[in-house]
């Protein structure tokens, strides 16, 4: 049996990739930038398009999705898209 998934979980990237947010299936978000891989990480919940984040050291931060895009922190980043 297929688990299914939250349309939100996957990756998430700024249009020139240097930032990428990781939503995992778990309710963890790992944040990559540039080459720094788990420059943050920590909790997420989702209420409808809304994202609320709270970073294991304890900064917190929200979002909002809006058409298949992830507004946060003055960011804007896309759903990646998997080639293959």
């Amino acid at each position: 049996m297929k688990t299914q998934l939250h349309p939100y979980v996957g990756m998430w990237v700024t249009a020139d990739g240097y930032i990428r947010h990781e939503l995992m299936l778990d309710g963890r978000y790992v944040e990559h930038r540039g080459t720094r891989h788990h420059a943050y990480q920590g909790w997420y919940q989702i209420s409808n398009d809304h994202i609320d984040y709270q970073d294991d050291k304890g900064f917190d931060a929200e979002g909002d999705f809006v058409n298949g895009v992830l507004y946060h922190a003055g960011m804007i980043l896309y759903r990646e898209r998997l080639h293959g």
